[in-house]
């Protein structure tokens, strides 16, 4: 199947949080608030529910780098338990906020790309 060459990158424009379709317009018009189209081409977001799927890739991706690094400094510098708690926890809520809009971008993106859609049964 041939694609559109004048189409945006879907991982790009996702982690942008562009339009799909024209690269231009902003998806969101808050920080995780869809908007009901595109302000540029007209597109209507409403094909866009991304369910759970950017806090599944989120808590995925944290918990590893928290849990990695948490592990390597306790057997590297043995800190009190107190920092332990005040430095994972901090990069934990920094670490979601700043992936849980791009994320959710990126997965809205590849929707429209893939013309994904609810899954319907046929009789």
């Amino acid at each position: 199947m041939a694609q559109d060459q004048s189409a945006p990158a879907p991982v790009i424009t996702g982690l942008k949080g562009l339009c799909p379709r024209c690269g231009k317009g902003h998806v969101f018009k808050g920080y995780l608030t869809i908007r009901p189209k595109c302000e540029v081409c007209g597109l209507d977001l409403a094909f866009a529910d991304t369910g759970d799927g950017p806090a599944f890739f989120v808590m995925s991706i944290v918990g590893i780098v928290v849990v990695a690094l948490a592990l390597w400094a306790e057997f590297a510098f043995s800190p009190p338990i107190w920092l332990h708690l005040v430095m994972w926890s901090a990069l934990s809520v920094v670490m979601s906020l700043g992936l849980m809009r791009p994320l959710k971008g990126v997965l809205v993106a590849l929707q429209y790309h893939h013309k994904a859609e609810e899954g319907r049964f046929h009789k």
